[in-house]
């Protein structure tokens, strides 16, 4: 009998499931140093990897692990959620990006002040939107771009091409792929190739673009961003991601003019998704099949 462990804020949402999905050779446990397998919040589970003496495998229900993949402790197999956040953290981008081009915000005030009147306003079809990192999600976010007409440009390690992009760069590449969009999105994990990627000496080449972050914080250099955002590098921010959570109060981004603050929701991670990967992803735990999204520790996603 295979023991799972829950480790994560809603665990009684994925105790129910659990029960209710009748896996084979599979039982609950409420003791974490007993199981062989645990289904996880990577933040949650963090602190309490070295009592798991029996752990074989942790499938994590977010797509990033950095709070895993920074422990020493390496043991297990790890995996992750993939192919469930592409559509949500599209439904962010977009759902911002086109009141920002179409000025939506203005008719709102004129509704109040009931004046007719037209405002100047840009269309998405025809720009260019940069999508660093070409995973799943980039793919949707790309997908989605075209269908709106918009130039799709993807920066990944080696600028291997991808059907979803319409133009791949490496990273090598980055500042010339930064300075052809109108758009930058940022789907990119904390590593340590990645961390503080765009800096200075990057976000320079920018020309007034509209910059997302649903990535993660440690991606960006705020003193730079903030920088690029006074000298007209970048029009405006959209950040869901920070290097450090929750954004101190005292940050200067909570009321910088051309900053959207949100509090790391563009894409949550549904326990019924997340369980279906975990139930495939069992089966195949239990025949000695390769398992899918598979995290690797040493690139870190």
């Amino acid at each position: 009998m295979n023991k799972l462990y829950i480790c994560a804020p809603d665990a009684n949402d994925y105790i129910k499931l659990a029960k209710a999905s009748d896996l084979p050779d599979l039982t609950l446990t409420q003791s974490i140093s007993d199981a062989e397998i645990v289904l996880a919040n990577p933040n949650t589970l963090a602190p309490l990897l070295s009592q798991a003496s029996k752990l074989q495998w942790v499938q994590s229900t977010f797509a990033g692990c950095d709070a895993l993949s920074k422990k020493s402790e390496r043991h297990y197999l790890l995996t992750n959620v993939r192919g469930v956040f592409g559509p949500l953290m599209s439904e962010y981008v977009f759902g911002f990006l086109i009141p920002y081009i179409r000025s939506f915000s203005r008719y709102e005030v004129q509704q109040q002040q009931m004046l007719w009147q037209s405002q100047p306003h840009q269309r998405l079809g025809g720009k260019t939107m940069l999508v660093l990192g070409t995973g799943s999600i980039g793919e949707h976010i790309a997908t989605a771009a075209g269908l709106f007409g918009m130039k799709t440009i993807g920066v990944n390690r080696s600028g291997a091409s991808n059907i979803h992009f319409d133009t791949v760069y490496s990273v090598r590449e980055l500042t010339v792929a930064l300075a052809k969009a109108d758009v930058i999105v940022s789907t990119l994990p904390d590593t340590e190739e990645t961390r503080m990627l765009l800096d200075e000496q990057t976000l320079r080449y920018c020309r007034n673009a509209i910059f997302f972050n649903v990535g993660r914080g440690g991606v960006v250099c705020e003193r730079a961003l903030l920088k690029a955002l006074n000298k007209g590098y970048i029009c405006h921010a959209y950040l869901d991601v920070f290097d450090t959570e929750p954004l101190p109060q005292h940050h200067v981004f909570w009321h910088h003019s051309k900053v959207t603050v949100t509090p790391h929701i563009s894409a949550f991670s549904f326990p019924e998704q997340v369980f279906s990967i975990f139930s495939e992803n069992y089966e195949r735990w239990r025949t000695g099949e390769p398992l899918k999204y598979r995290f690797d520790f040493e690139r870190g996603y």
